[in-house]
């Protein structure tokens, strides 16, 4: 064909044949590589366009968003350039020197451009599964983006200045140090992010506190080099990936997976109000559904023991008895074990009472909500200890308090009024 064209040529009696022939295929290859760029992004991306659109299935839709189907078309429109180059010109012209390394460095950009959109396209899809959630695949997917930039451009070094890539690449192990130095952040990141994912320490949508940081959010984001997170203020921390690894952090996925939040919280008791309980505080007592039991086999344990010891009931000292710390204690574990918020398997619940000190005697309650949202959780600990504050004086207890300046007014008020009924 090539050899008909420029018998045709000469018989025009053009004054130069070659250069009509050079612009001719030029025009040729221009004018195909126009065609095949209509058809293939008029056409056919168009319709592949219009199927992911209507489809339900997410690669499809992914694979379309991140542009991989235009650019494995741009490479594709290299390679063809590149053929027609080799067909129709000698393989001795500059010009075809020219356009296979135009066409070659067109290849390679586009490859890559097509790598980094398969990568996306799969980072998409895989962190769409639960599954998947758990990895930063970001981290390791930035880290094939870098290591195959870094070799394009290398081959593209040695497309442009005529040498062989293998020289090129054995000369990096001279610039070991220097790559080590400059590239510092994303290897350590990119170990970071591997051992985040061989140990399962970070995912995104975990619940991350890291003061040293003013970290206390959700993770949002995990890449090669920082870890995004959202904080409860809307404020977004970045933190560092390798610190992650050298230094501490808590993480609340144990909580979310466990699915009860801790309550541990402690009222603290005036000590001067504890007594044991007469009868008549336990006749009013026994009214309450939650004691009513326990009262019953309190008394019953009690009785039988202090009359197979022939202890003297007239003694307040003498025998065992009931008080009233002790059954508000018992009624706070009674009322625990009713409540539908609260969990009642596989997780403690309990009322302790801690070591007396300058602010009385804490009596905490320790236990877990079964509704682990921030604010559900909230509404269902306050609920809980507004009911201990209203119930307190039923059982002859006062809640400690330091006294405020409103205190010592009603003091000074009162000492005014017995001074002055005084005189």
């Amino acid at each position: 064909m090539k050899d008909t064209l420029i018998d045709w040529l000469e018989t025009l009696d053009l004054q130069n044949t070659e250069l009509a022939y050079f612009l001719i295929i030029i025009g040729i290859i221009a004018l195909t590589s126009l065609i095949i760029h209509f058809i293939l992004h008029r056409v056919v991306i168009r319709l592949i366009s219009h199927r992911a659109s209507q489809s339900q299935r997410l690669w499809q839709r992914a694979l379309f968003q991140n542009k991989l189907f235009s650019r494995l078309a741009l490479t594709l429109q290299g390679f063809i350039v590149y053929t027609q180059a080799r067909i129709w010109l000698d393989s001795d012209t500059d010009t075809l020197v020219v356009i296979e390394v135009v066409t070659h460095l067109w290849v390679l950009l586009y490859a890559l451009l097509s790598l980094f959109a398969l990568l996306d396209t799969l980072e998409d899809i895989v962190l769409s599964t639960p599954y998947g959630r758990r990895f930063p695949l970001r981290g390791i997917f930035q880290s094939i983006k870098l290591i195959s930039a870094l070799v394009t451009i290398i081959f593209a070094i040695s497309l442009l200045i005529g040498k062989s890539p293998v020289i090129l690449f054995s000369s990096l192990g001279a610039m070991t140090a220097v790559l080590l130095l400059i590239f510092k952040d994303p290897i350590m990141g990119l170990v970071a992010g591997i051992q985040l994912s061989a140990n399962d320490m970070l995912a995104v949508g975990d619940w991350l506190e890291m003061p040293k940081y003013g970290a206390d959010g959700d993770v949002i984001d995990i890449s090669l080099t920082t870890v995004k997170v959202r904080n409860w203020d809307k404020t977004i921390t970045t933190i560092p990936a390798y610190s992650l690894i050298s230094d501490s952090f808590k993480n609340w996925r144990g909580m979310t997976e466990a699915g009860g939040r801790r309550i541990k919280r402690a009222v603290n008791i005036d000590a001067t109000s504890v007594r044991f309980l007469d009868e008549a505080a336990l006749k009013r007592l026994r009214r309450a559904q939650l004691l009513t039991d326990y009262i019953e086999n309190k008394v019953r344990e009690l009785t039988e023991y202090n009359k197979e010891n022939n202890i003297d009931p007239e003694s307040p000292v003498n025998g065992r008895k009931l008080t009233n710390l002790g059954t508000f204690r018992a009624y706070l574990t009674a009322y625990l074990r009713a409540h539908k918020k609260i969990h009642q398997e596989n997780m403690t619940l309990m009322v302790r009472q801690l070591e007396p000190g300058a602010n009385g005697i804490p009596m905490e309650i320790y236990a877990f909500s079964n509704d682990i949202n921030w604010v559900a959780y909230e509404g269902i600990q306050a609920d809980i200890f507004d009911h201990v504050f209203a119930v307190i004086p039923e059982f002859g207890l006062r809640i400690h308090q330091t006294p405020t300046g409103y205190d010592l007014q009603q003091i000074g008020v009162k000492i005014t009024d017995t001074t002055t009924t005084t005189e």
